[in-house]
């Protein structure tokens, strides 16, 4: 029994391990978006009107609230994960 929890622990890592990879994509492109957007002017920004502008600015926020999002859920699916290994451990303890 301890060899499969051990086997679910390392397959989970794995998952978990990629999902930060997605996770360090997406918070790459949220900080360069938003270095860009810092970039622009305040007044007068002559980048195809001010509803351009805004829009592109909900954009970013958009993206920066996804990749929050994202890092909930990893540490989420991560509390999960451990609160199932160590049920099976408190399990294996009483035995």
């Amino acid at each position: 029994m301890q060899h499969i929890v051990t086997e679910m622990i390392e397959h989970m890592s794995h998952s978990h391990e990629q999902l930060s990879r997605i996770l360090e994509g997406k918070r790459h492109v949220a900080v360069r978006m938003a270095q860009l957007v810092h970039a622009l002017p305040d007044q007068h920004p002559g980048f195809g009107g001010f509803e351009d502008l805004m829009d592109n600015s909900r954009a970013v926020t958009g993206s920066v609230v996804a990749y929050l999002n994202s890092i909930a859920e990893l540490q989420e699916s991560l509390a999960v994960t451990l609160a199932a290994v160590m049920k099976e451990f408190a399990v294996e303890d009483e035995e």
